[in-house]
């Protein structure tokens, strides 16, 4: 082997070092976006109110306390699996309920507990955020959160 590389030694390395990073990249690209059109959420589609939902949670930043997925803060319960953990998560109009309840007994004022506050959300509100909820709850995950508690 020779001790000192020539141009043309140099230029090769370069493009073949390219060109296969290259395909690595679209290799890589073709393999998301196979996932996120056929296992992702793309068998739930996003609904008016599944969106309004989303715009509820963000206008209340739910995340300054509450995880999604594992992202947000850790003060509060991970929200994620919330409707499978309360059984609700294939009676809409259960969750609902559900949510509606657990939203207006807020703050419970058990001493020595966190307080959630009471965002005194209209029916249509908590309604939108529970099929956003739902539908948060249905996405592949791959396994996350790691336990049923999130």
């Amino acid at each position: 082997m020779r001790e000192v590389m020539t141009k043309t030694m140099a230029r090769n390395i370069f493009y073949g070092g390219s060109l296969f990073f290259i395909l690595i990249f679209v290799g890589l690209t073709i393999h998301s976006h196979i996932y996120i059109t056929t296992t992702s959420t793309a068998s739930m589609p996003l609904t008016e109110s599944v969106a309004r939902g989303k715009h509820v949670w963000e206008r209340y930043s739910c995340i300054n306390c509450h995880t999604l997925h594992g992202e947000g803060a850790y003060y509060a319960p991970e929200v994620g699996n919330v409707m499978t953990r309360w059984g609700v998560i294939d009676e809409p109009e259960d969750a609902f309920t559900t949510l509606k309840g657990w939203m207006e007994a807020q703050p419970t004022g058990v001493e020595g507990r966190r307080q959630m506050p009471n965002f005194n959300l209209s029916e249509e509100q908590i309604r939108d955020l529970a099929n956003f909820l739902i539908w948060a709850d249905k996405t592949d995950t791959q396994n996350w959160p790691p336990n049923d508690a999130g």
